[in-house]
Formats: C-alpha cells, structure tokens, sequence
C-alpha cells in the first residue's frame, strides 16, 4: 500500500514540473487599414409644418459652417404657448437660449353630472328550461382473448454465487 502511494506521489511530480500549454497576452497591434479623417461639411437646412386642424406647429432651422453650428427650433405647445430654443455649438459645448412666446392657458375644470348606475332587475325573459341529457349507457362487448398466465412472485431472494469469492 505504501508503495502505491509512494509511486503516485512520484508521478504526480514528474508531471507537474512541465509547465502546462497556454495561450500567451493578447496583442492589439495597429488596424490594417489606415482610418479616414474627412472635415467636417458645410451645410444649411430648414423645414417647417403648420397644420390649423391638429393644431401642429414646429420647424427647425440649422447652419454649420466647419465645427461651428447654430441654429434655432420651435414647437406649439399644448397650453397655447410657443417655445423657441436658439442653439449653438461650438468649441466651448452646446449652449441653448430657451425662450417662450405667448401665456399657458388652461380651460377651466368642469365635472361632468354624476348619475348613478340603475340597481340590478331580474331580466323579463322567462328562463329556458333545462332536460338532463338522454343516452343509453355504452355497452362493450367481451374481449375474444384469454387472459394472460401470471407466474408465481418470488417470496425468497435467490442466492448467486460469485465467480470472484
């Protein structure tokens, strides 16, 4: 038994001073295609809808001349008012001047009559009368086959004698 061990222990050594296969740092070198850098485009645009039957209204205008944009935008508010957001970016960030045009008007609350619901009534109907369903019980005939032998269950286990005792 102490040979067995010793033995296992040895080669549990000798396999363990070889240093395992594995899969070195990951390198990131440089990309294979050379990235594009484009200047930035100028541009000027502009739209604008009013609609008096749904009551929309808003446009945005907008200019950029190299990194430098301005450009202001508006919309109807639902409470009457009209909002203005003038905008540039530039180096220094965004930077908006919200202003509004017009008073929020609101229409004054008014509450609808209450009226309660009528009580239940018995419906005027007369009630369909129900009749329990008429059938006759199935009837299966006799199966054609004999029934099945059973075998005697073993009360007392079986002893099995072994090849290795």
């Amino acid at each position: 038994m102490i040979k067995a061990v010793l033995q296992l222990a040895l080669v549990a050594m000798a396999v363990a001073q070889y240093k395992q296969p594995s899969y070195g740092q990951p390198s990131y070198g440089q990309p294979s295609y050379k990235e594009e850098r484009y200047e930035p485009k100028d541009y000027k645009f502009a739209y604008a809808l009013k609609d008096d039957y749904s009551y929309v209204d808003f446009g945005h205008e907008e200019a950029r001349n190299g990194y430098d944009t301005q450009g202001v935008y508006y919309v109807a508010l639902p409470d009457g008012r009209k909002q203005i957001v003038q905008y540039k970016a530039d180096d220094y960030g965004y930077v908006a001047d919200v202003q509004y045009q017009g008073e929020a008007k609101y229409d004054s609350y008014k509450s609808a009559p209450y009226k309660a619901a009528p009580s239940y009534q018995a419906p005027s109907y007369k009630a369909p009368s129900y009749q329990a369903p008429s059938y006759k019980a199935p009837s299966y005939q006799a199966p054609s086959y004999k029934a099945p032998l059973t075998r005697r269950l073993l009360t007392r286990p079986l002893l099995i004698r072994s090849c290795f005792a």
